[in-house]
């Protein structure tokens, strides 16, 4: 599979190479000369790919079982102390490890890039993730392991981002600018279909019945600590296939640095992207923005399930399964468009059906359980296409040498403003209770979600997107 002869970009600049023969029609997409997706023979085969996405499978049960859907109620509970003191430890212990990930993220990712070991420390990282998610077995239902639980839970959510951080920076390995959205969205695909499926699997085994697989039962919560046990076996095993594809290339190892060195290289390498590809940062600050407006769709999905269309805890969790397949069978097929249409058109197009979407749910929210199953579902499935093409469309853009480091800023800068989906859905709950006096207007934060959604789509516009590219 040949490709016509490209008009290349150079951190955003353009440089034109004389073709023999050039379709004018539209212009070819490849990333920066010299860049991780711009080397020969860098696709790959099908085995590899799927090899390369067990990663997403293996490792989502920390995202949804321990984060999501199964711990973070458990750390909460009664068990541990009131509610308002336990949701409030929460809320600190997650905020201050995503400062950590934010300080951190470049600055490790760019010792990646600068050792060449990417993939060991990813592999090392993965190890840690999934010995603490394990170790979550130790925390008990009482008050005196509160800070256990949190303290295990926080040292997780920093190695879930970071290992997430070199991840990313794999991809260069597995796809080329021809196939890049379809490898980005299989792999996040694959993350949803995994985390639901372990969800669902550990649900029926272990914590639905009285009595689950092994005579598990829900005394001392030990239904809840051998879960933990499991999603830790789980991310060991299946990001096995993984490991088994990457290696860690060949390349003259960088002088080793002090940490205050790597912040003065890094800000270096920051003002160098300003000056010579402005492009990439604007991306990277609106992406930032619709990236937070794509965590509060899933983030508060289930507390508007519940308290606005009156779903039991059961109903929502069904919902969630439900919600988890269709973005997952979504981003995978979105995967397919992106090689199509590039990128930025698919998040586009995600964000605006995202949009308008919530203000219909907004609109109908009268309607009960009926609306919110078919309008959820529906804008369930582009959240993962969004996120997948903003993962492909970085990748596109990042030179050679440097993607530990692009993508940690891509995690920095996405946790720089995490708090703003928070805070519009709160704002807009208050707005509600002020302009029409009901005691219940949580269906007003739908309005805020949005607001952060159109703020991103609005910086994205802007942003100069890669073009699908061409095949012969």
């Amino acid at each position: 599979m040949s490709r016509t002869s490209p008009a290349v970009r150079r951190y955003g600049q353009r440089v034109n190479r004389e073709p023999a023969a050039v379709d004018t029609s539209r212009e070819a997409d490849l990333a920066p000369p010299g860049s991780a997706l711009e080397r020969e023979g860098t696709g790959s085969t099908k085995g590899k790919i799927v090899s390369w996405a067990m990663w997403d499978w293996g490792s989502q049960p920390f995202n949804t079982v321990i984060i999501t859907f199964v711990f973070a109620v458990y750390i909460t509970s009664e068990s541990f102390g009131d509610t308002n003191t336990t949701s409030t430890a929460l809320a600190i212990a997650t905020g201050l490890s995503g400062l950590l990930v934010a300080v951190l993220a470049p600055v490790l990712g760019q010792n990646s890039d600068r050792s060449g070991r990417t993939v060991r420390n990813l592999r090392i990282q993965t190890w840690l993730l999934a010995a603490l998610a394990a170790s979550l077995y130790f925390v008990k239902p009482e008050p005196g392991y509160l800070v256990l639980g949190l303290v295990l839970f926080s040292i997780g959510s920093i190695v879930s981002e970071i290992a997430g951080v070199n991840y990313n920076a794999t991809i260069e390995q597995v796809a080329a600018p021809r196939n890049v959205g379809r490898v980005s969205g299989f792999g996040w695909g694959m993350g949803y279909l995994g985390g639901i499926l372990v969800l669902l699997l550990l649900n029926f085994a272990f914590i639905a019945p009285e009595r689950g697989l092994f005579g598990v039962s829900n005394d001392e919560a030990i239904d809840i600590r051998v879960s933990m046990i499991v999603c830790g076996l789980w991310i060991l095993l299946f990001t096995i296939p993984t490991f088994v594809v990457l290696r860690d290339r060949p390349r003259e190892r960088a002088p080793r640095v002090g940490l205050v060195e790597s912040y003065r290289l890094l800000f270096t390498s920051v003002k160098a992207l300003w000056s010579r590809s402005r492009n990439t940062v604007y991306f990277l600050l609106a992406s930032a923005l619709f990236r937070d407006g794509l965590a509060g769709v899933f983030a508060f999905g289930a507390v508007l399930a519940a308290g606005t269309f009156g779903m039991t805890a059961g109903e929502v969790i069904i919902f969630g399964a439900a919600a988890n397949v269709v973005a997952g069978v979504s981003t995978m097929a979105f995967g397919l468009l992106d090689d199509r249409i590039g990128p930025k058109g698919v998040i586009v197009i995600s964000l605006v059906a995202l949009v308008a979407i919530g203000l219909a749910i907004f609109v109908l929210h009268d309607g009960g359980k009926p609306v919110f199953w078919s309008l959820g579902l529906v804008m369930t499935a582009f959240v993962g296409p969004a996120q997948a093409a903003s993962r492909s469309f970085l990748a596109r853009l990042i030179p050679e040498g440097k993607s530990g480091e692009i993508f940690g800023l891509y995690a920095t800068t996405g946790r720089a403003v995490s708090f703003l989906s928070p805070l519009a859905f709160a704002a807009f709950i208050a707005l509600g209770s002020a302009v029409t006096g009901e005691d219940n207007t949580q269906y007003w934060g739908i309005l805020g979600i949005a607001l952060v959604l159109l703020a991103g789509l609005a910086l994205l516009l802007p942003v100069k997107g890669e073009a699908p590219a061409q095949r012969t």
